[in-house]
């Protein structure tokens, strides 16, 4: 709103107005006015939830080893995250771009989904929430909304890069298609072409490859939101570790859509330039900054948790955000820990499906997902199973877990980044 309020001052000459043409000064402006508010909010957020006694209750406090008991800490710290997000974008983005549209979409989804599951635990006390069917379905149906709208809307463009190798063979010029159109192209890592086209993948299909080819995209969106939202939601264990992951990974992506959306950058990079992408970027740093906000709250001892209402929307932003940008296939590697979190689980449930098929009561790990297994000590053990892997034998400190998965996620975005040179 105040975007197009300036944007209107400007032709009267007010002094100051041009600036809020600049995206650097919006996506700044975004970042610290949603880390005011969520460390504003998230205080008033805190008092209330706790004069209502709406707090955890059915949080085991014996697994924290060092003696934090969880029980009584208010849930639901989503809300302040989605409050310190959709405020300064509504405030800063233009509201007429598509993605910005798709990714306050995504926000308001999952943010009720989550917060659905949440208010289930806490105001119905059952632990198990909303039925793990009904997430999938609200999962798959926000991935089907963003896949048919990026195919259908004419709004959803890009110039595809082009390389053109120079006559005396030692330096390649990239350009790009001077029309935006609809593509199926997306970036792939590690490969010199260092574009996939889902159209080529359906070619059996014949003339309908192109048809085929934007249903596997739709397809693969619905994958991506899924896995990665619930990557999100299995790493939201420890104190700060859900929020200070993704923040990093927020970083990257923004980086992502500012040099999609610069033609002078993305010719350099060899990437698609992406019109419009800019403005993803208002949208990511006002996501950085409600997570760094969220943190002060956050940080271990935790004054609040998030909960599903933050953690799955924080997984399906990052999803919505990279599918966008057409840097799907690199969140793998971005998102490794989500994905290392998600792998876990489903090779402990696995493992001791197979156990209990041969009548042995036997896991994979300590405990499921990974980072549970580092602060688990021996004693909490059940000796009548049988564990693959024990160690490490004593608990570590859960600061120090969360600390050390940051440092591994911000090992991983440099790859991330790195991938774009490397061919």
């Amino acid at each position: 709103m105040l975007y197009y309020l300036f944007r209107f001052l400007e032709q009267f000459g007010i002094p100051g107005a041009h600036v809020w043409g600049y995206i650097s000064f919006r996506a700044l402006l975004a970042l610290i006015l949603a880390l005011v508010i969520s460390a504003w909010f998230g205080e008033k957020f805190i008092k209330y939830l706790k004069s209502k006694q709406i707090t955890e209750t059915q949080r085991d406090a014996k697994i924290d080893p060092f003696g934090v008991k969880k029980i009584g800490v208010p849930s639901m710290g989503g809300i302040i995250i989605i409050v310190a997000i959709l405020v300064p974008v509504l405030l800063l983005g233009r509201m007429r771009n598509i993605y910005i549209i798709l990714m306050i979409i995504t926000t308001l989804w999952l943010g009720f989904l989550g917060g659905l599951d949440d208010y289930i635990k806490i105001f119905r006390h059952n632990k198990e929430g909303l039925p793990g069917r009904f997430k999938i379905i609200g999962q798959i149906s926000i991935g089907l909304i963003v896949g048919l709208v990026l195919w259908f809307s004419p709004d959803a463009k890009i110039n595809e890069n082009l390389a053109i190798e120079k006559q005396d063979g030692k330096e390649v010029v990239v350009k790009h298609r001077p029309e935006a159109t609809k593509s199926l192209k997306t970036t792939i890592p590690f490969v010199k072409g260092h574009n996939l086209d889902y159209a080529n993948i359906m070619s059996f299909c014949g003339k309908y490859k192109t048809a085929a080819g934007w249903i596997l995209f739709v397809v693969m969106t619905i994958f991506v939101v899924t896995a990665v939202s619930n990557g999100a939601n299995l790493n939201d264990g420890m104190d700060g570790m859900c929020a200070g992951n993704s923040a990093i990974i927020g970083v990257v992506l923004g980086i992502f859509a500012y040099v999609s959306s610069h033609i002078e950058y993305a010719a350099y990079l060899n990437i698609m330039y992406i019109p419009g992408s800019q403005e993803l970027v208002v949208f990511l740093c006002a996501f950085i900054g409600a997570l760094i906000g969220f943190l002060w709250y956050n940080a271990y001892p935790a004054q609040i948790f998030m909960g599903d209402t933050g953690s799955l929307t924080i997984g399906g932003i990052i999803a919505v955000c990279a599918i966008i940008i057409h840097k799907e296939l690199m969140l793998p590697i971005l998102c490794g820990i989500f994905f290392v979190e998600s792998l876990s689980v489903i090779m402990q449930v696995w493992y001791a499906k197979m156990g209990t098929r041969k009548g042995v009561k036997q896991r994979m790990f300590k405990r499921a997902p990974l980072h549970d297994t580092f602060r688990t000590q021996q004693e909490q053990l059940d000796p009548e199973i049988k564990y693959l892997f024990k160690k490490p034998k004593g608990a570590v400190h859960e600061s120090k877990i969360t600390i050390r998965f940051w440092i591994v996620t911000i090992i991983l975005a440099a790859l991330t980044i790195i991938t774009l040179k490397i061919r």
